[in-house]
Order: C-alpha cells, then structure tokens, then sequence
C-alpha cells in the first residue's frame, strides 16, 4: 500500500509527521460526501468529520449541543427552538468571496433541513422529516422546528448525519469536489477508488477540556482496498490505524474462540467491544398460508429449540449478546422486564406436539431463507431445530433478493438485522406496529396485536422518559410472548487500534469521532 502524501516532502520528512495522519480503509467505497446520502457506515464516518448537526450523542447516547447552543420544545411536544453557537464557521472555500469564510446561520439550518426533502435531492433521509409541518429561521441565531403531531425521539433524530448543516451556497457547489461543513476536517482531495485525503480545519469551533483547539491530527488518509483479507494485513503491517469489526476471512487469527484478542498481537494493537444497537434475527411471516407460521406454539418452539450462547461462542468467537430478551437490543433503555427464550429442547418437543394437535399437521416445516454471510448460523440452528421434529431448508440468496422478497410477503421465515437509525427504542418497536405493514413500512413480519398499536401510539404521546420506558418494556414483553420473531444475538461493536492510537471512543452507533484523536510517534 503506497502511503498518501499530504505535502511535497521528502520520506524524512514524512514519516515525522506520520502520527498527525490517521489512515483507515474503506473496502466498500464511499459513494457521497453529500450527507444526505449518509445512510450506511461508509459514507456516514466521513460525513461525521466534515460536518455538523444542531445536535449530537455522546458515547453514552446522551444529546448534547453541536452546533446549537440550546434548545427547548413547547409543552405540547409540538415546537422545537433552537439557538445558534456565534463561533462556528464554515470550512475556507472561495464561494464565500474575499474573507473565505463565514458564520453559520439559521438559514443554513433551514435549508439544509429543507433539502431532505427536496424531490430534485431525492435523499433516502427524507423520513427524518416525514413528522415535520414547519421549519423556520425567525432570525441568524434562532431557528423553529413545528412537528405535525408529538414524537418524542425527533431530538434523536436530529442527530443523524442526514441532518447535517450545510451552506446555502452548497446550492452552487459539488460534493464530489467541494463540500463545505464545519466539522473537525476539511476536504482535501478524492480520487474515486483509490483514495479520499481530509485536512485539519483550523476554524473548527471546539477545544478540549485544557481549551486546545481540536483537532490534534492534521490529517485524515481513506483508501479502498476492497478486499477484507488485504485492508486486514494493511493494517498489522501497521499500515493502517484502525479496523472495525470481524470478517471471517481473518476473525480466527486475530481473535480468540472467546473474543479475545490473539496473543501474538497483544504488543501492538489494542482491542475493544461494545454494545452494539443492532438486532439480529429471524422474522416469521404471518400472514402466510403456512400452519406453522400462524402457530404461536410452532413460533415458540423454534425460539426454545437451540442454544444462542453455543451458537455466539462457537459461531461468532463470542462477538455478541445472546439474545435471551426482547427484540429491543443491549444499550437502550425500555427493555422488557420479563425472560426471553433460553435453550429448552423439551419445551420445545411439548410445543411442536402441541402444534401437530392443533393443527393436524404430521411433519412440521420450516424455510429459513438467508444471504451467503449468515449460512453458518442457520445451518446451526437447522441441525437443533430438527431435533424437534421439525423439517428444515435452507434457502440461500443474494441480500438485494432477500430484501425485495421479505418486503413483498414472499419468505416464511427469513434472516434479518434492524440497525437503530437514533437511539429510541421506539425505532425498533415500530416494526410490529399494524400502520406500518410491508411493503409501505418495515413490518415485514405483518405481526398485528390491538393491544400492542394501543400501547404504540400511547407511547408517542408521552414526553417523559421514564413512563415511555414502561411502555416500550410492554410492547417487548408482548413480542416475546407472540413470538413473531426469532431474536439471535444483538450485536457489539468491535474494534481493533494501534497502540498509537489515544483517544479514539467506541458507541453504540459505531460512529467514528476523529476529533479528539491523538497518535503518539
């Protein structure tokens, strides 16, 4: 991997400066800088460092203040207010005439907001803004959200990288050759395939708790290896500064069978692990013409039949939480109260008996359908599932097929993972919620429960926290009950630093903050 030289310098002179440049790779490419593109993990980590929203998360999912200073929201849940920090500006760019540069206003803001929704833009955020009826700069400094009816986590839904301020004159400009933010970064140069450089923005408006300005690093270096076994070796080659997550292509050889990490590597690199807001599972499909798929019994059956925790240990070199809950994942609040489903063989037996008595259904059967990456999992669960009595096949197909046959009610049982869009439980209730039925919402189990919509929309009426809470832990502790899902683990974030690396957090969004980063020589 040839490194990228930021200034005309001599290897000398490099190498010097090498710990003010942090270096990762980004095998799937990066297909916008544009941040209302910012819907995957490749095109949301460099967006987060060039620019910024009214709001953010801390590493504990706590909203704080980004660009906005403070904030309040009417006593109805209905209006937001939102006041402007003075000293944040935008990134140096000759559109902005002699001086460069200038102050973020509450214009910036309104359009920025506004162009989510901008048919032209076409943005695959414009659902952030689907509750929204008004959006106002009543003067620079103050800008007025108005909601067409109380949804309490819409402050968490600001915190996207959708919402994302830009300028006005952004209007005039290309994302591929000038995107202006204020984030902590600075776009330099892309070259489409081969490699993105950010540069230190010296107008970035925060510091740290000494009051230095951030950032430390003076550079960010991407490339796009696209293979996970190169991007991998480029990085203990010390290469590269940085990988997240686990391919199988490498996952034994730096890790351990119990998550660990290798030894060997223990000298060099420094490993972490969180949880992770992404629940993987398997979805029945209700309104099927299946016996089984309408059976509560046969459902339970399958939850009770195999061992999540040898599956996660043996499976995933324990990179994960079995998930013996809810569908509601580690790391947020409102989870149910009550025990999920433990490894019960016998239960299970007594269930599938059950069905068969109900139904008169002699050879239970069950279709698991799943892309190539999760063939493992299912051909694990196959062979205990079958302990039962129960007829498994698989169905393995590519995930875009996945995706349109689930939506369109064509799979019985399928293999899926809900990733949380902001940090509110309620985004992974809504889909069991009746109005959102597949193919227009994402139930695309067609899971309908009267008392469960009740307790849904309930929910979106209450602004304090601690009595919604309650309800999300009912809505989940019916879904258990139901059984309209198989839920398999919920994931953790793991990463993987050089030990020259400080300051570099880990979240339950997998989001990377560049800002306070400091690498030792």
């Amino acid at each position: 991997m040839n490194l990228i030289l930021l200034t005309s310098c001599s290897d000398a002179d490099f190498k010097d400066r090498d710990h003010l440049v942090f270096r990762y790779n980004e095998h799937a490419n990066i297909t916008s800088l544009d941040p209302a593109f910012a819907k995957d993990q490749r095109n949301i980590w460099p967006t987060h460092q060039l620019y910024n929203t009214l709001v953010k998360l801390d590493d504990n999912l706590v909203t704080e203040g980004d660009v906005a200073k403070t904030w309040s929201i009417s006593e109805d849940g209905l209006t937001y207010t939102f006041e402007l920090r003075r000293d944040v500006f935008f990134h140096k760019h000759s559109i902005f005439g002699n001086d460069s540069t200038r102050q973020v206003i509450a214009q910036d803001v309104e359009y920025s907001l506004k162009r989510l929704t901008d048919p032209k833009v076409a943005s695959p955020g414009n659902w952030v803004m689907s509750d929204v009826e008004r959006i106002e700069a009543i003067n620079d400094s103050i800008i007025e959200i108005k909601l067409k009816q109380k949804f309490p986590a819409f402050l968490g839904l600001l915190t996207s990288k959708f919402c994302s301020i830009l300028p006005l004159e952004m209007n005039e400009l290309d994302f591929q050759t000038s995107p202006i933010g204020t984030g902590p970064f600075k776009f330099k140069r892309w070259e489409i395939g081969e490699k993105l450089v950010l540069r230190k923005n010296n107008l970035f408006f925060k510091t740290d708790d000494k009051g230095t300005p951030l950032p430390y690093l003076e550079a960010v270096a991407i490339t796009f290896l696209p293979d996970k076994q190169s991007e991998f070796l480029a990085f203990v080659q010390g290469k590269l500064d940085f990988l997240s997550g686990l391919d199988p292509s490498y996952k034994d050889e730096l890790i351990t069978v119990t998550g660990e990490l290798n030894p060997k590597f223990e000298t060099d690199i420094n490993m972490e692990k969180s949880p992770y807001l992404n629940t993987e599972y398997l979805g029945f499909y209700l309104d099927s013409e299946s016996e089984e798929m309408k059976s509560r019994a046969f459902r339970q059956a399958i939850n009770y039949a195999f061992d999540r925790d040898k599956m996660i240990k043996f499976l995933r070199n324990n990179i994960g939480i079995p998930a013996h809950r809810g569908f509601i994942p580690e790391g947020l609040s409102g989870r149910s109260k009550t025990e999920g489903y433990a490894y019960k063989p016998e239960k299970a037996r007594t269930l599938i008996e059950k069905f068969k008595e109900e139904t008169g259904v002699k050879i239970p059967k069950l279709t698991i359908s799943t892309n190539p990456s999760y063939i493992d999992l299912v051909e694990f669960i196959q062979k205990e599932v079958q302990k039962i009595g129960v007829r498994v096949e698989i169905d393995v197909m590519p995930p875009s097929t996945i995706r349109q046959k689930r939506s369109a009610g064509q799979l019985d049982n399928f293999r899926a993972s809900w990733i949380a869009d902001y940090p509110d439980a309620i985004n992974y209730l809504s889909l069991f919620y009746s109005d959102n039925f597949s193919p227009n919402g994402p139930n695309y189990t067609h899971f309908e429960n009267e008392f469960y919509d009740q307790l849904y929309e309930e929910a979106l009426s209450i602004t304090k926290d601690s009595l919604r809470y309650e309800l999300y832990s009912r809505m989940d502790s019916l879904l258990i009950e139901e059984a309209p899902v198989i839920p398999l683990y919920y994931d953790e974030v793991v990463r993987f630093r050089s030990k020259a690396v400080k300051g570099l957090g880990i979240n339950p969004f997998n989001l990377l903050d560049l800002s306070e980063v400091k690498k030792t020589r």
